[in-house]
């Protein structure tokens, strides 16, 4: 009887820490929209998860193009963002960037869009895996499993990293940064394609 009691307990008191979280994060998201610091092509998809029942949304990135500068070689804690782009890029505007001035390393990367969601459940936890497999997402898994709080986390697999300067000296040639560019474009278009076929599917599987 005791042990029925406690595991009663917990499970009230997962659901209240549930209702607080979502709450929480739907506060966040939407100050963040307002504030303009929301990536525009993962708001959609962000708002629809907010508004259910049994799930939320916390930290997430649509995908990007960046310089990010290294002031002390590549350890990043001290890394900062040169040029940030969420969006196709010029070949132009990335040489501006680069041929700029800077401290330490500069890194040209691709990233590609970083989701996670909440749930209330384990069997809820298990709808986002089985949405993600249906979009076509290869990255993903559950990284926090507490009782009235389940994390999952979805990546892209477009990803690009590589040194392009390191103080004065370019560590590139143009002609080769011009198919990087290329390619990194062709990706960031693919990886917004993908996130659209989550927010598909995520639309079929959360209620």
């Amino acid at each position: 009887m005791e042990r029925n009691t406690d595991l009663k307990k917990k499970y009230y008191e997962g659901i209240e820490r549930f209702a607080m979280v979502k709450d929480m994060h739907k506060k966040s998201l939407e100050k963040a929209i307002a504030e303009k610091k929301a990536d525009l092509q993962i708001i959609p998809l962000c708002r629809f998860v907010s508004k259910t029942k049994n799930f939320f949304t916390s930290s997430s990135c649509a995908g990007r193009i960046i310089l990010l500068q290294l002031p002390k070689g590549e350890s990043k804690r001290e890394a900062c963002f040169h040029r940030k782009w969420h969006c196709v890029v010029k070949e132009k505007e990335l040489w501006e960037g680069i041929d700029a001035e800077i401290k330490g390393e500069l890194w040209f990367k691709l990233d590609p869009f970083i989701f996670h969601v909440g749930a209330n459940t384990l069997e809820n936890a298990k709808k986002v895996l089985a949405a993600m497999t249906k979009a076509g997402v290869k990255r993903g898994g559950i990284i926090v499993a507490k009782p009235g709080k389940f994390l999952v986390e979805l990546q892209g697999s477009q990803g690009i990293a590589f040194p392009v300067k390191k103080g004065k000296k370019v560590l590139v040639e143009k002609e080769y940064m011009k198919y990087i560019l290329e390619r990194a474009n062709e990706k960031l278009e693919k990886n917004y394609k993908l996130l659209k076929r989550l927010e598909k599917e995520f639309r079929k599987e959360l209620k």
